[in-house]
């Protein structure tokens, strides 16, 4: 890096984000993910970005902004609605779910697959770092202990890369699988010895079980199959507006199989929003 364009990075950090660049920082923002961020996210957003600006050695936001604007900018503001995303997931999270899933969901989904000889397809549609991705395959695995001949996969999906690169790679820090019981912590993870001490990796069997992608719920086409029997959508629509989130569950709804669950966040509703769903029990919806 030349001098001339060091002092520039060093002036990013004293640069103000105006009104006008987070306008339309955020409207770049909405349109590609439907996230809105309010009117006080904004020193937030200045935070974020300024690494970035620096990479880019750009000395002002609205350099980038103007970047954004330029055609070559798709690729860019994938990495701004990186930036932004929210990544906060664990193993096991809101557990109601998991322990739904192996009681009643899949008891009712599993014979009739069994006998159509057909797969069994589970959905998170925001996969983040991959704990809730995981802790899926592992309800799964575990339930089919009793069904050998079940056949089945998990769709992990999610619009950051580089969580999906994480995820993929499915090294954890041991305390971050605390949640996991003891048993299944044996089974389905290795730990780490020498320089790899204090972390563990998903055992080889289970991470071929899931299938890593990246997918933006408002892009046209889902690369994922037609008729799935479970998606989750967890802490995702929180974020979306009520046009953004009706046309999310839509579309999910339209991948679920007949008899198939959608599972939301405690902390999210289809109120206000049609979708031909029966509830089951809190965040959780059948199609019939």
């Amino acid at each position: 890096m030349t001098r001339a364009n060091s002092d520039k990075v060093r002036e990013t950090s004293d640069s103000l984000l105006s009104a006008k660049a987070y306008r339309t920082l955020t409207d770049l923002v909405y349109e590609h993910s439907r996230i809105r961020l309010g009117p006080d996210k904004q020193t937030l957003l200045a935070n974020r970005l300024r690494k970035r600006l620096q990479a880019l050695e750009l000395g002002s936001y609205d350099e980038y902004c103007e970047m954004l604007q330029a055609s070559s900018g798709t690729t860019e503001v994938e990495e701004l609605v990186d930036l932004i995303s929210t990544n906060h997931t664990r193993f096991y999270r809101e557990p109601e779910h998991f322990s739904f899933l192996s009681r009643r969901a899949l008891p009712a989904l599993t014979p009739k697959l069994n006998v159509a000889g057909a797969p069994l397809r589970l959905w998170t549609t925001a996969s983040s770092s991959g704990e809730e991705a995981y802790t899926l395959a592992i309800t799964v695995a575990e339930f089919a202990l009793a069904y050998p001949r079940l056949q089945w996969e998990v769709i992990a999906t999610d619009i950051s890369r580089k969580m999906l690169a994480e995820a993929g790679a499915g090294i954890y820090p041991l305390d971050s699988v605390k949640p996991v019981p003891p048993e299944l912590l044996k089974r389905y993870f290795q730990k780490g010895v020498g320089s790899r001490t204090g972390v563990c990796r998903v055992k080889p069997e289970l991470r071929k079980r899931v299938h890593f992608e990246r997918v933006n719920l408002f892009q046209p086409h889902y690369p994922v199959p037609a008729k799935l029997h479970v998606i989750f959508c967890r802490n995702v629509m929180i974020y979306f507006d009520l046009p953004s989130r009706a046309t999310v569950v839509r579309r999910l709804t339209q991948h679920l199989a007949p008899g198939g669950f959608l599972v939301i966040g405690h902390s999210e509703s289809l109120l206000g929003i049609p979708h031909g769903l029966q509830p089951v029990q809190h965040g959780v919806y059948q199609k019939p």
